[in-house]
């Protein structure tokens, strides 16, 4: 049992279209190697909003999801946690959106959003249903290219290995990426796990993926009442 165990975790695991409702994939132990892909032939965004949940005791800098869409640019756009300026910041093509004063408690899940929109050139994340901020990214700009969604990884430079640094370690679930920004109302529903209009990029109930190395596919962990 023990030897099964471990030969899940050290191969890489390709899925057709799956059903992943009550599930999350679990990054167990600090790697280089181990994470997700997302799979999608979508290509061309000139808005987008990203949907997540994420579980971790992690007290340093993390990255939770990037998208690479392009073969000029490392990270399309990059959400990551700065544990040293306690911030949450979305990397946009570069540009850097800093949110300060959020209470990411360890060992919780936190529900995250992010919205962006080329003619406005707008960012907007969420976080535990707070809405905040809005802030200038980059304008008249499309996202090119066939989409790679990463879990639990970053590249510093296209062609360039993961930067271990930024590893994460914890549970991710409930990924959802849709073509356009979503409505206050779907995101609000998104965050109360209420009914939302599933994404049409990335759809956590039909959800082709791989797994890498350490990675598990979990029953998501519930609370007993």
């Amino acid at each position: 049992m023990k030897l099964l165990f471990v030969l899940v975790m050290l191969t890489a695991e390709a899925a057709g279209v799956e059903d992943l409702s009550g599930k999350m994939f679990t990054f167990p132990v600090h790697d280089i190697k181990a994470h997700v892909k997302l799979n999608t032939n979508k290509q061309g965004y000139t808005a987008i909003t990203l949907c997540h949940r994420s579980f971790t005791d992690l007290k340093r800098d993390h990255v939770l999801i990037f998208i690479k869409s392009s073969k000029s640019l490392s990270n399309e756009l990059l959400i990551i946690w700065d544990e040293q300026n306690q911030e949450l910041e979305a990397h946009l093509k570069y540009q850097k959106m800093q949110y300060r004063h959020l209470n990411y408690k360890l060992n919780t899940w936190h529900s995250i959003c992010t919205t962006w929109d080329s003619v406005s050139g707008l960012v907007q994340m969420w976080f535990n249903g707070q809405p905040l901020v809005r802030k200038f990214a980059v304008c008249a700009s499309e996202m090119n290219g066939t989409s790679v969604v990463i879990l639990g990884q970053k590249k510093d430079y296209h062609g360039g290995r993961f930067d271990i640094k930024h590893a994460f370690v914890g549970m991710i679930s409930d990924v959802h990426m849709w073509d356009y920004t979503l409505s206050t109302c779907e995101i609000q529903n998104y965050m109360e796990d209420l009914n939302f209009t599933a994404g049409n990029v990335l759809n956590w109930k039909a959800m082709e993926y791989e797994i890498r190395d350490k990675v598990l596919l979990e029953d998501k962990i519930k609370p007993c009442y």
